[in-house]
């Protein structure tokens, strides 16, 4: 804990208002700290406290947290309260409804595509159709330790299914809405799903979604895969297709919830992976709910009367932890929003910022360097008191837009690091008590251990840069990748033993700050989502006219990155307009509208090793005609560079 220095620095840095200061659950830099090394040296006094908020039908036995990190010493785990058992879904519902006399609280302020569609689901009301659908799920043979698909678009159905799966133990696998079909049934046929739940459709901004189409495709292409919940009747195959509303009709609303061992699986959730296969990430029941509900309650410093907006999707870890499971473990009200943040025009967010008086906002940088391009009139908001930001660094200029004309100065952003595999923040500002760097993730939450290695797992002290490393394991870190303990062991922990590695560069400042430089591996970050390079390249390579692809980042403005490909093409074949937008159209359909190649380079040759190697950073020169390439000393043909250079997309400016 000796990492974090003693005193916060007084210069050059932001803090949260004396207000927001008097009621905040860490309210100095002197309480973090101190809270801060209880967490490291003792974890099972600190986190122990924590767990008495929420209900445990037995208590655990042994060590409140135990792990093994290093490769060397044996097969990877971590377990946290081993033998207890609790219900998630119940701490969630029954404990706020119940105990907390929350019943009557607003859960969730549903707010559609279009301004106007609305919603407003109470505690109470969320229990009984978590209640209704758990039973229906148990009507179809859905039984505890069952994997079950949802493709659902933002809906309060979504969060229904979801806490009804983890009502009676079974796994849910949720499939952003934006996916492809081939990208759906991937993640069915691996996480052997027996149920998928969908919609028929939705809109995005004036766009209509066919959603049931593409569910219907996905299920054509894994067949043996059971049957299919449907939201609504269209198209309707009666061979498999059941209708929610009907199921729903005749259900129960009491359904006594399934008491699951704190290592139970919880949930799987995929992350693309450098290899191009996504990796099934697997959370746990008891960590994984201590852990996003004790970030929500002091990274949000969440207060009773709050109205908190995240405006990711819950098809993204985002949406999981700080939609679902944190906020209403804190009992906390929320705004679930289904639309796009320029719907029917640029003015929406901060409309519906004043329409349910947010106080509490969370999104990604790419939305606010978007929202930046329309200038600071619609946007002050006075009901704001905390931002915050997730998904991918943020350049100093947003979070100076951010911080002045969204927060007025006086709403300290949060500007959040965190993956799919770590299930909540672990580098973060506390909004009263961490002085802020525009750009900064500052420092890390509680339980949380991290290490800054060189190329040769030596770790750096002081100001440096290198991989990003975590020292041991908090209550809500991933346990494995569905299915492949061993992929989990090799992607995460044998490059350096001992360690955690997130595959993220980072410096460290002379104040203790640290900041995200972005991913080393081969993976590309778009508008917050995750992408994979050789994902990328594989869809491009299935064309019949590519011989050979390759896929690399370059700064975008709004989206931080865009996709930049190289094909080269089998002999005879012409690059043209037709071909290029037939190589966008099979990455869309492959992967999904996200992965979609923002320019489209016809490569003759793609520079290589002697041993065949493509040096992509070479070609992440090319796409930004940047012409210092370093040393080129290894290229088995330098004049392929210069040809590439003459070659560039004439918009890629």
């Amino acid at each position: 804990a000796s990492m974090i220095p003693d005193k916060a620095p007084k210069e050059d840095v932001f803090h949260g208002s004396e207000d927001l200061r008097r009621n905040a659950h860490v309210p100095s830099f002197e309480k973090y700290k101190e809270l801060y090394v209880q967490s490291v040296e003792n974890p099972a006094e600190f986190w122990g406290a924590i767990a008495k908020d929420f209900f445990w039908k037995s208590q655990h036995t042994g060590r409140f947290l135990d792990y093994n990190f290093d490769v060397t010493k044996g097969e990877i785990f971590v377990k946290c309260m081993e033998g207890a058992t609790t219900n998630i879904c119940y701490n969630l519902l029954d404990l706020n409804v119940h105990e907390r006399k929350l019943g009557d609280k607003v859960a969730f302020f549903w707010e559609g595509n279009e301004p106007g569609d609305e919603l407003t689901v109470t505690y109470r009301e969320l229990l009984q159709m978590v209640c209704q659908f758990s039973n229906v799920l148990k009507s179809q043979g859905v039984k505890k330790g069952d994997r079950v698909s949802i493709y659902m678009p933002m809906v309060v159905e979504l969060v229904v299914a979801m806490l009804a799966c983890v009502r009676i133990g079974a796994v849910h696998s949720i499939v952003f809405a934006g996916f492809s079909a081939e990208s759906l049934c991937e993640r069915i046929m691996d996480s052997q799903c027996s149920l998928l739940i969908t919609a028929d459709g939705f809109y995005r901004g004036e766009k209509l979604i066919n959603l049931k189409l593409l569910a219907d495709e996905a299920l054509q292409k894994c067949r043996d895969n059971g049957c299919l919940c449907c939201l609504y009747q269209v198209p309707w195959n009666p061979d498999v297709d059941l209708c929610w509303h009907m199921l729903m009709k005749g259900a129960s609303d009491e359904c006594e919830p399934e008491w699951c061992e704190s290592e139970d699986p919880l949930f799987i959730l995929y992350t693309s992976g450098s290899t191009g296969k996504p990796k099934g990430v697997l959370h746990t029941v008891s960590g994984y709910m201590l852990y996003t509900a004790t970030t929500f309650k002091l990274v949000f410093d969440h207060q009773p009367d709050d109205i908190y907006w995240c405006t990711a999707d819950i098809g993204w870890i985002t949406g999981h932890s700080y939609i679902t499971y944190g906020p209403l473990a804190n009992g906390a009200t929320s705004v679930l929003f289904e639309g796009l943040p320029t719907y029917p025009d640029v003015s929406r967010m901060w409309d519906i910022v004043d329409k349910y008086h947010v106080t509490k906002f969370y999104t990604a940088p790419t939305a606010i360097r978007l929202l930046m391009k329309f200038g600071n009139e619609p946007v002050q908001k006075k009901s704001l008191k905390v931002l915050g930001t997730v998904g991918e660094p943020i350049n100093p200029e947003a979070w100076l837009w951010y911080y002045s004309v969204v927060g007025e100065k006086r709403c300290p952003v949060v500007d959040t690091f965190w993956q799919t595999e770590t299930g909540g923040h672990v580098l973060t500002p506390l909004p009263a008590a961490t002085p802020l760097k525009p750009g900064s993730a500052t420092f890390p939450f509680f339980g949380v251990v991290p290490a800054i290695l060189n190329e040769s797992g030596e770790e750096l002290e002081g100001p440096s840069e290198g991989y990003l490393v975590f020292k041991q394991p908090w209550p809500g870190v991933m346990r494995t990748v569905y299915g492949n303990h061993q992929r989990f062991e090799t992607t995460y922990f044998k490059k350096f033993p001992g360690y955690y590695v997130t595959g993220d560069g980072c410096s460290r400042d002379k104040d203790g700050y640290y900041w995200i430089t972005g991913r080393i591996d081969d993976m590309l970050n778009v508008s917050g989502h995750l992408l994979s390079t050789a994902e990328v390249e594989s869809a491009l390579v299935e064309h019949k006219a590519v011989a050979e692809a390759a896929a690399v980042g370059r700064p975008h403005p709004v989206k931080g990155e865009s996709l930049y490909c190289f094909v080269t093409l089998k002999d005879g074949l012409a690059f043209n307009q037709t071909l290029e937008a037939e190589l966008k159209k099979q990455v869309r359909e492959k992967i999904g509208a996200i992965a979609t190649p923002d320019y489209i380079q016809n490569a003759p040759g793609l520079p290589k090793t002697r041993s065949g190697k493509i040096m992509r950073r070479v070609l992440r020169k090319i796409a930004c005609n940047e012409k210092d390439l370093g040393d080129i000393s290894t290229l088995a043909d330098a004049s392929v560079v210069d040809q590439l250079f003459q070659n560039r997309c004439c918009s890629a400016v």
